[in-house]
C-alpha cells in the first residue's frame, strides 16, 4: 500500500460519511484538518482541481483533490502527490456514493476537464485538428486489449479526417510491460525523424513485455518497423519531453488504465462512442 493510501486509511476514514461545509474553501479546509490527523505528514498542500455538479444527484458536486504532502516514514522524508474524489452536499462529504439500483459507483463518472492546451500538435496522429470531434487515445503497445483494439479504433477514424481528430498518448505501464517504455521512446524518435504511421506500425512490434535490453527493444522495433532508431536517439531529451508530456496529461486526466479514451474531453468509458457519430 503506497503511502498515500495509508495516509487516506488512517487519516481520512475516521468515517464512511463526515460532516463538511459546502463551500470549496471549507470542504478544502476540512480536508486538511483531516489529513493532518496523521502525524507521519510533515508538509501537506490541498488543492480543488476541478469540480463537477452531480446530474443523477441534485445538490451533490463531485471534487477533485490534489494533495501535495511531504511524509516521514522510517527517518526519511519524500514528497507525494496524489489526485482524490470526493462528493459534498454542502452537508456530507464522503469518497463515493453507490447507485442503489445498478451497483454502480458514481465515482467512475468523475474525470477533470481536457484542457485545450493537453491537444498538442506533436499528439495530433491523424486527422484534422478542425475536425468536428477530438478523439484522445491513452495506450500501451503492450497491453493485450490495445493491441487488438486501439490499431482497428484508430484506422476507423482515419478514413474521415474531417469528422476526427486523433490525438494519441503513449502511456506505458511500466511495471507490468518494462519493454514498452524503450518502445514508445523509439516511436517518439522515429515520429521525430519524419516516420509515417508509426503508432500502427508500434502494435505489431513482438518482444517480451519484461524485456529492459534497450538494444534488444530497439532491435525488434527496427526490425519491425524498417527504421535505424539508436539508443542515442532515444536518449534525445525531446524525446523526454514528449514522453513526459504524455504522462503529465494522463495524470492530470487520472487515467490510470489502457486503453482509456476521450471524446471531445470526456472520458468515454464504452470506448465507442465514435461509432455513434453519424
Amino acid at each position: 500500500m503506497s503511502s498515500m493510501l495509508k495516509l487516506s486509511a488512517t487519516a481520512l476514514l475516521l468515517s464512511s460519511v463526515l460532516s463538511a461545509n459546502s463551500s470549496d474553501a471549507k470542504v478544502v479546509d476540512f480536508l486538511k484538518k483531516s489529513f493532518k490527523q496523521n502525524p507521519n505528514i510533515v508538509k501537506l498542500n490541498v488543492t480543488v482541481a476541478d469540480k463537477t455538479s452531480l446530474q443523477a444527484l441534485k445538490g451533490w458536486d463531485a471534487y477533485i483533490v490534489k494533495v501535495d504532502a511531504t511524509i516521514k516514514a522510517q527517518g526519511q522524508e519524500r514528497a507525494v502527490a496524489q489526485k482524490m474524489i470526493w462528493f459534498s452536499n454542502g452537508e456530507i462529504i464522503t469518497q463515493d456514493l453507490v447507485d442503489m439500483k445498478t451497483g454502480e459507483s458514481l465515482k467512475e463518472s468523475v474525470t477533470p476537464s481536457f484542457k485545450e492546451s493537453f491537444y498538442d500538435k506533436a499528439n495530433l496522429i491523424y486527422g484534422n485538428p478542425n475536425a468536428k470531434h477530438k478523439v484522445a487515445i491513452f495506450s500501451d503497445p503492450l497491453c493485450p486489449f490495445c493491441r487488438t483494439f486501439v490499431p482497428k479504433a484508430i484506422e476507423d477514424m482515419k478514413k474521415d479526417p474531417k469528422k476526427f481528430a486523433i490525438y494519441y498518448y503513449h502511456f506505458p505501464l511500466a511495471s507490468l510491460h518494462p519493454a514498452a517504455v524503450g518502445l514508445t521512446k523509439a516511436a517518439i524518435a522515429a515520429e521525430m525523424q519524419g516516420r509515417k504511421n508509426v503508432v500502427l506500425d508500434l502494435y505489431k512490434v513482438e518482444i517480451d513485455a519484461k524485456e529492459t535490453n534497450i538494444e534488444k527493444i530497439l532491435e525488434a522495433f527496427n526490425k519491425t518497423l524498417g527504421t535505424k532508431i539508436t539508443p542515442a536517439d532515444v536518449a534525445n531529451p525531446e524525446v523526454e519531453k514528449h514522453f513526459n508530456f504524455a504522462l503529465r496529461v494522463a495524470d492530470e486526466m487520472m487515467v490510470q488504465g489502457t486503453p482509456s479514451m476521450f471524446f471531445d474531453g470526456k472520458a468515454d468509458k464504452s470506448k465507442t462512442m465514435y461509432k455513434k457519430v453519424q
